[in-house]
């Protein structure tokens, strides 16, 4: 009864019954001589090894098989942790750069962000982020001068990348 447990067994004796049938036909080929009758008897084992391949395909079809019992899957993953970290991290900095070069192009040079997450987690949560304006630089083209207004205008800058609560994002000066 093929397929019958399920599993990786199910299907090495799927296999190994084909590789029996197509074995048994080459010793019958070689025993036997040319001529009508060798012809029919290849034709035979012909039909019988695509029966031994498609025999699986009714019990698949008239049952709720789980395929994942085919090849012995077990539905148990384990995340890669150094990985979820290092794509957290780039991430995370990719940000700060971002928040940073953008406030850099509105004429505050020397902002610096930090951004609080667990990167651990499979899907990033930014919990606060820093802004460090201690060595605020305002250049020319500045939009504000008033520390207020500033901090205000780098908030809305912080939001255009991260979706984060105004209140969440403090300052340090």
């Amino acid at each position: 009864m093929l397929f019958k447990g399920g599993g990786v067994s199910a299907v090495s004796s799927w296999i190994l019954s084909i590789a029996g049938v197509v074995c048994l036909s080459v010793l019958i080929e070689l025993v036997l001589p040319d001529g009508q009758m060798n012809r029919y008897i290849k034709g035979t084992f012909s039909f019988v090894i695509v029966l031994v391949i498609i025999s699986p395909i009714p019990k698949l079809l008239n049952s709720n098989y789980d395929v994942s019992k085919l090849f012995n899957y077990d539905e148990t993953y384990m995340l890669d942790e150094n990985y979820l970290y290092q794509l957290n991290l780039n991430k995370l900095n990719k940000l700060q750069e971002d928040v940073t070069a953008e406030a850099y192009s509105n004429g505050y040079k020397n902002v610096k962000v930090y951004i609080d997450a667990d990167i651990f987690d499979s899907h990033l949560n930014i919990s606060s982020v820093y802004v460090d304006l201690s060595e605020l630089v305002i250049s020319q083209n500045a939009e504000h001068r008033d520390i207020t207004k500033i901090k205000q205008h780098i908030t809305n800058l912080v939001q255009q990348f991260i979706e984060i609560d105004e209140e969440k994002i403090s300052y340090g000066n």
